[in-house]
C-alpha cells in the first residue's frame, strides 16, 4: 500500500522506534542521533508523570556518560537547584541555605524518580575533576528570597562593602518576600517601580567585578550572578504579570533562556547542556497557537534562533493513565486519572498506532510522507501542575503543528503519577504562579 493510501496511525506505526526498558542501555542509545547538539531539550506534557522523568533521566545519563554533556538545566528555581548541585558535586553546603523545593508544587522535583537520578549523578561525579563533573542548575524565575540571600551571602564573603550596598538596595524588596505578587500589585497601583533601580544596579555592579570576584571561586561567582539576575528579572516579572497578555510569560522564558546561555558561556565553548522542562517551554512556540495567536515565545524557540540545528527539541506525550497534580493553586497534591486523548488530537493518532512506547523522529528527511501528513494543525494536550479534567478541552489543549514544534516525539501510551517524597511545604508564592507550566 502506498504511503498516500495509508492512515496516519499506520504511518506512525511504521516509523515508530519501540522503546526498551529504561534500564536497558539501548534506551539511551536511541537518542545518540541528537548527541552532537549544543543543547538537547527534553520535555513533558505534564509535571507529574513518572515515565517522563525516568525517560529524561535515561537519556541524560547517556549524554553525560558517552557524549560529554556537563550541564543539566531544569525548569526549577536557581537557589533550590544550587543546593542540589552542591550535593551532587560533593561541594560543601552553603551556610544557612534553605532546604530545596519546599514550595508548591513540591512533587515536581521532590519525587522518587528525580531522587534516583540525582543519586546516580552524585556517584558519577565522585572522584572526577570539577571541570568534568555534571552539574544540576535551575532556570526558573522564582524563590526571590532565596536568591537575595544567596547574593548577600556571597558578597559578605568576598566584598563586605559591596554587600552593605546590596543589602540597602534589596531592602526595598524585603517586605514582599513571602508574597512577592503583592509587590507587583503595589507597583501597579502607584504607577512606578520602586525597587527596580536597586535590583538592576546590584546585578550590574556584580558583573562589572567579574574578573576580581570570579578569580577566587568561579563556581560561587556563577551562583551569585545567576541569583542577582533572578532578583532583577523577578522584580520586573511581578510587576508585569498584572498587565496580562504575553509579557510575563515572555519575560519568564527569556530569563530561563538567558540563564541557560550564561551557563554555557561560563562552562566554555565546548560545553553542552540538557534541559528538562515542560513541552510548552521546550517546543517551538512559534509553531503553536501560543506564538501565532498569543504572541508568546519560549526557550525552544529562542534556542532554535540562537543555535539552529545545534538545538534538539524533543517532546513527550501520553494517551491516558494517572498524574500527580493539584486542582487549584497551593492546594494539596492529588493523583487524578488522565482522560483518554481527544479524537482530534495528535495524541489520539499516536494511540491509534497501537505502539505502546516509541521514539518518533520528526526531522526532515526521516519520514517525509508521515511528516507531511502531520503538518495539518491539530490539538495537543498540556497538563501543568494544575489538572482539571472537567474543562480539559479549554484548559489543557492548544493547537500545534507537531513536526515543526519538535524534532522528535517520545510516546508512552499509558503513564502513571510520580511518587512524591515526604516534605513539609513552605508557605509562600507558588513556584509556577500564574501559569502552572
Amino acid at each position: 500500500m502506498s504511503d498516500a493510501a495509508q492512515t496516519i496511525p499506520a504511518l506512525i506505526r511504521d516509523a515508530a522506534e519501540p522503546l526498551p526498558d529504561f534500564d536497558d542501555p539501548a534506551f539511551g542509545s536511541l537518542f545518540d542521533r541528537f548527541a552532537q547538539a549544543r543543547v538537547v531539550l527534553l520535555g513533558e506534557c505534564s509535571h507529574g508523570t513518572s515515565e517522563f522523568y525516568r525517560a529524561r533521566a535515561a537519556i541524560t545519563r547517556r549524554l553525560i556518560e558517552e557524549h560529554g554533556f556537563t550541564i543539566l538545566a531544569a525548569e526549577a528555581d536557581w537557589p533550590d537547584a544550587a543546593v542540589i548541585d552542591r550535593q551532587v558535586r560533593g561541594r560543601p553546603p552553603a551556610p544557612d541555605a534553605e532546604a530545596p523545593f519546599r514550595r508548591f508544587p513540591t512533587w515536581m522535583w521532590r519525587n522518587t524518580d528525580v531522587a534516583d537520578f540525582l543519586g546516580w549523578l552524585r556517584q558519577w561525579n565522585a572522584g572526577r575533576d570539577a571541570k568534568r563533573q555534571a552539574g544540576f542548575y535551575g532556570l526558573d524565575l522564582y524563590n526571590l528570597s532565596g536568591s537575595i540571600e544567596a547574593v548577600l551571602r556571597y558578597l559578605d564573603r568576598v566584598d563586605p562593602e559591596a554587600a552593605a550596598v546590596a543589602r540597602e538596595r534589596y531592602g526595598c524588596l524585603m517586605p514582599w518576600m513571602e508574597e512577592p505578587q503583592d509587590y507587583g500589585r503595589m507597583a501597579l497601583s502607584r504607577g512606578y517601580a520602586p525597587c527596580e533601580e536597586g535590583a538592576v544596579k546590584t546585578l550590574r555592579d556584580l558583573l562589572e567585578k567579574r574578573r576580581d570576584y570570579a578569580g577566587e571561586d568561579g563556581e560561587s561567582f556563577l551562583d551569585a550572578a545567576a541569583s542577582a539576575r533572578l532578583v532583577k528579572n523577578a522584580e520586573e516579572y511581578y510587576r508585569v504579570m498584572y498587565y496580562g497578555g504575553s509579557r510575563s510569560w515572555n519575560l519568564r522564558d527569556t530569563h530561563m533562556f538567558e540563564t541557560l546561555c550564561s551557563l554555557l558561556e561560563a562552562k566554555g565553548p565546548q560545553s553542552r547542556a540538557v534541559v528538562w522542562a515542560h513541552n510548552s517551554h521546550i517546543g517551538d512556540a512559534s509553531r503553536t497557537d501560543m506564538g501565532r495567536e498569543r504572541g508568546e515565545l519560549n526557550i525552544g524557540q529562542l534556542c532554535r534562533e540562537r543555535f539552529g540545528r545545534d538545538a534538539a527539541l524533543i517532546g513527550f506525550g501520553t494517551h491516558t493513565g494517572t498524574v500527580a497534580c493539584a486542582s487549584d493553586w497551593d492546594e494539596p497534591m492529588e493523583v487524578k486519572r488522565v482522560n483518554p486523548s481527544r479524537p482530534d488530537s495528535y495524541e489520539r493518532l499516536a494511540h491509534d498506532s497501537g505502539v505502546e512506547r516509541f521514539l518518533l523522529d520528526l526531522r526532515e528527511g526521516r519520514h517525509d510522507s508521515l511528516r507531511a501528513r502531520l503538518m495539518e494543525e491539530r490539538l495537543e494536550r498540556f497538563i501543568g501542575v494544575i489538572y482539571r479534567p472537567e474543562t480539559e478541552r479549554w484548559s489543557h489543549y492548544s493547537t500545534c503543528v507537531l513536526p515543526e514544534q519538535f524534532d522528535a516525539y517520545v510516546w508512552f501510551d499509558e503513564t502513571r503519577a510520580v511518587t512524591p517524597l515526604p516534605t513539609e511545604q513552605k508557605a509562600g508564592q507558588e513556584d509556577t504562579y500564574p501559569f502552572g507550566v
